[in-house]
């Protein structure tokens, strides 16, 4: 019975790879198969990006305050706390920032992905520009994705900028630094090897949370209660793809970058 089960669920689990193996190929395809939809990518942009930078500079400034104000009374016992910004913006712009951003973005943008194309399947939407001679994989997948993959990184930049911020704001607080001093500090602390591997796995997070929202939704079944499926699969696959996506760039570059 148990080999049964385990026999089922590895069936299962290699069509599903196969099925988003083709997905990717028609994706591919369809991106250089002319006739962008560029109005459409504009607007995707804006619904990504602009309604999203709320909920990720508030969070992103919150968790600059708080690893400030947590991480200070051990630096102090160490006598480190000149080494504060040093150590946030390091922390920040290379793991916390990106990670961070993703995350709220497969929760946002993933889910929201799902459920409308999800719906669209459901209301036979998809089938009808099929019919009517428009292509809903240029329209609807192509456009997403690719704007997904554009506007993660940004978030993730302008997170990085808030979340500093935020520390800022805390240790100007406790020990009444100055603000140029502050980002001086976090600057000098930086390299080009910190940003590098930061702005590829943003990218490749972005895409990751556009690609599995669009393939969750565009393949889900055509029943009512497939939205919610569709949606919050999206959601746990796009978040395990961020984890598993940031362990295998944080063991390239600190191969590359970091090693002895």
């Amino acid at each position: 019975m148990a080999e049964q089960l385990v026999l089922t669920g590895w069936r299962k689990w290699l069509d599903s790879v196969g099925d988003q193996g083709v997905f990717f190929s028609r994706f591919i395809k369809n991106i250089f198969s002319g006739g962008f939809e560029w109005s459409e990518f504009v607007r995707q942009c804006y619904e990504i990006g602009y309604r999203s930078f709320s909920l990720v500079g508030i969070t992103s400034f919150i968790m600059g305050l708080v690893l400030i104000l947590q991480l200070r009374p051990t630096m102090v016992a160490f006598g480190a706390e000149s080494m504060l910004p040093h150590t946030l913006s390091v922390s920040f712009i290379r793991e916390i920032g990106p990670v961070i951003t993703a995350i709220i973005c497969a929760g946002k943008i993933a889910s929201s992905i799902g459920a409308e194309l999800g719906s669209m399947k459901v209301t036979e939407q998809i089938d009808a520009m099929d019919v009517s001679g428009a292509n809903p994989m240029q329209y609807l997948v192509v456009t997403r994705i690719l704007a997904t993959s554009l506007m993660v990184p940004l978030l993730s930049i302008m997170g990085d900028v808030i979340g500093l911020t935020g520390g800022y704001i805390a240790l100007n607080f406790t020990d009444k630094i100055s603000f140029f001093l502050y980002f001086n500090k976090c600057i000098a602390a930086l390299d080009f090897t910190d940003f590098l591997p930061a702005l590829i796995k943003s990218i490749f997070f972005g895409f990751a949370i556009g690609f599995v929202g669009c393939y969750k939704g565009y393949n889900s079944n055509k029943g009512t209660e497939s939205v919610g499926v569709a949606a919050n699969s999206a959601v746990v696959t796009a978040s395990l793809w961020i984890f598993f996506i940031d362990m295998v760039v944080v063991q390239i570059s600190t191969i590359l970058f970091y090693s002895k």
